[in-house]
């Protein structure tokens, strides 16, 4: 049934950016998502549903929305909705684009189970920091200050991994990418390298330009896959001929990317990985 138009009855201020609100004949309860809106809230005691400042309205009930918790909010510390709504600002400060709204939900979450974790003494590792690090270099240096944020409201030593787990709520919300394909993606950026090094007996040195550059065509290319985003590569006869060593082990990679996505790599994308991996082996002795 629609509430267009309804009062509702603010019954608790979460950040600046959220409400939660409740209509009185059902006793339906409801998230409601907008910049400022929390902040305007907290002097009233109904916002109508047609009121331009709300974004976007949940069911409390939503489970799927509501990371499968029908009380979400009410378990959340007041600390974590605080400096979560802190590191949002900061987020939006960085990124014009309209963010994601699960991250007013995904981020809370995640930050209350890291500071449980910490607490209780369970160690925070993450694989894949580098390739995030290096991937996604806008969205880390915004995790590094949410990092700092964390630690000085709880007074916790949270190592440098965390920034990296933080990095991929960030760039979700900015990109509406699930985490969890990114975290995918991660492993796989991972694995590719790894097939490099071992193909040729080679180790990058962490940040070099080498491997930024790897790392950003290899990035871009799976994000061209998953996207079904084509693109044309008139050389492909040439490279296959002219580059027949770097296009077999281009072959390699991509039975595993399409293993690991469940989706196939075009042809055109395995040739500009081929031409990627010669000028690659050509200025790794170089660069190291």
């Amino acid at each position: 049934m629609s509430i267009d138009n309804r009062l509702l009855r603010v019954d608790r201020v979460v950040g600046n950016n959220i409400v939660m609100a409740s209509y009185e004949p059902t006793g339906v309860e409801y998230v409601l998502l907008g910049k400022g809106l929390g902040f305007a809230a907290k002097n009233m005691q109904e916002l109508n549903t047609s009121d331009e400042r709300i974004e976007k309205r949940f069911r409390l009930e939503d489970r799927e929305q509501l990371m499968n918790h029908p009380t979400f909010f009410e378990d959340m510390d007041a600390p974590v909705l605080e400096v979560s709504d802190r590191i949002i600002q900061r987020i939006e400060q960085t990124f014009p684009e309209r963010l994601n709204d699960k991250i007013y939900l995904a981020l809370p979450s995640h930050i209350q189970f890291t500071v449980y974790r910490m607490r209780h003494g369970i160690e925070i590792v993450n694989p894949f920091l580098q390739e995030t690090q290096l991937c996604f270099p806008q969205e880390y240096e915004v995790a590094l200050d949410a990092l700092h944020m964390i630690r000085e409201s709880f007074e916790l030593d949270i190592p440098e991994d965390e920034a990296g787990f933080l990095t991929y709520h960030i760039h979700s919300a900015v990109t509406h990418v699930p985490v969890g394909q990114l975290v995918k993606m991660s492993s796989l950026l991972g694995k590719l390298q790894q097939m490099i090094e071992q193909e040729h007996n080679m180790t990058f040195r962490q940040g070099s330009m080498n491997q930024v550059r790897l790392m950003i065509h290899l990035r871009f290319a799976l994000e061209r896959i998953v996207q079904g985003s084509l693109v044309d590569n008139p050389l492909i006869h040439h490279i296959r001929e002219q580059y027949a060593a770097e296009y077999a082990l281009a072959v390699r990679m991509k039975d595993v990317m399409e293993q690991e996505l469940k989706l196939s790599v075009p042809e055109d994308e395995v040739c500009f990985l081929a031409m990627h991996l010669y000028r690659l082996f050509r200025t790794y002795n170089k660069e190291g």
